[in-house]
């Protein structure tokens, strides 16, 4: 396993992230204590959740997966000090968290408190605001006029951001968080944090986790080259596009268990007759070079300039053993053109 600094925060995380969303729904207490003792076996010390999961997120799994997490912790105290704990706050929208508020100071000190106790631990690593308050181009409303930024008040929300960064202050002052991050937010987003830190010395932004995969690269090259210039870890979630790119949705199918299974709250937006077309076609590079869908994916998205971890979660064991062994890949100049042929002619499928 490699290691590789999380931005500015002095942490050095293996560039596999386990992620846990799943575990509440598809996986139950026992799936997700093998999951950790397994990663943690081989090399992984970086863990992500968040207060809103399982997914589908629903008031019934809202805050299981990190009561499953301090179940396990409760049980193996000693081994806290062996991984990077990272969580996050729901923002605006669920009717059930916090009313549906918008993330406050207030609601960032009180998630915490609540993080802490379904945990089951003293403190939070990597602390992330989930997406933010203002509209964002995220979960596939990334094309022009989806999202109208001329209609968004700066003041107002860099004032909300602020107002988030003192409590996020309030709470690495009283031990309870270490660092902070984003997720599902843009190079706007991270620039006024870091302005707004930079002029109050409040904590500065650690990392950002943005959805990013063979299907949905939006934010190359932008978004990664500020992150890479400015010291802000760049997080990969959903290399796999949900599961799309192992192929197992091809012609419609939709295994049982599987997350397209579910109902999602969001609909099945990467299911795309594009999306279709390009998963076909890594399936052949796969197939090609004698890799499983899955290791071409990850492995590609590893070997991505600017990467620091990538967060993979699976279903079962045998997936997560094939999913971390994709990082110990190195693709070759012949795979990387075969892919590359590929997602120039489906660069945008969802």
């Amino acid at each position: 396993m490699k290691y590789v600094p999380l931005g500015r925060t002095g942490l050095n995380v293996s560039r596999v992230c386990l992620g846990t969303m799943t575990w509440g729904t598809q996986n139950n207490q026992a799936d997700a204590d093998v999951q950790i003792e397994y990663a943690l076996a081989n090399g992984v010390n970086f863990i992500d959740t968040a207060e809103m999961y399982s997914v589908p997120p629903t008031p019934e799994s809202y805050g299981k997966t990190e009561t499953i997490i301090g179940n396990w912790l409760s049980r193996n105290p000693s081994r806290r000090e062996e991984f990077v704990l990272a969580t996050k706050i729901a923002g605006v929208g669920l009717d059930y968290i916090r009313d549906g508020g918008p993330i406050t100071g207030a609601a960032v000190i009180a998630a915490v408190d609540a993080s802490l106790a379904r945990l089951q631990t003293d403190y939070i690593d990597l602390y992330q605001l989930h997406w933010p308050n203002r509209p964002h181009p995220h979960f596939s409303k990334h094309f022009p006029g989806q999202v109208t930024f001329s209609d968004i008040d700066r003041d107002e929300h860099s004032a909300q951001m602020l107002d988030i960064l003192r409590g996020v202050d309030a709470c690495v002052k009283a031990g309870k968080i270490r660092h902070f991050g984003l997720s599902d937010d843009t190079t706007w987003g991270i620039n006024e944090y870091i302005r707004l830190s930079d002029k109050y010395d409040l904590p500065r932004v650690a990392s950002i986790q943005n959805e990013f995969s063979l299907l949905h690269a939006k934010d190359w090259p932008y978004l990664i080259e500020n992150c890479v210039h400015e010291g802000v870890a760049y997080l990969p979630w959903s290399a796999l596009a949900a599961g799309a790119l192992t192929g197992k949705y091809v012609g419609g199918a939709r295994p049982e268990g599987s997350r397209w299974a579910y109902a999602q709250r969001n609909g099945l937006f990467r299911d795309t007759a594009l999306s279709e077309k390009a998963v076909l076609g890594y399936l052949e590079v796969a197939k090609k070079h004698n890799l499983s869908p899955a290791q071409l994916a990850l492995a590609w998205c590893n070997q991505v300039d600017g990467v620091t971890s990538t967060i993979i979660g699976a279903t079962s064991l045998a997936q997560l053993k094939e999913d971390m062994s994709a990082f110990d890949l190195a693709l070759s100049d012949e795979v990387l053109a075969d892919i590359m042929t590929v997602f120039k002619e489906y660069p945008v499928p969802f």
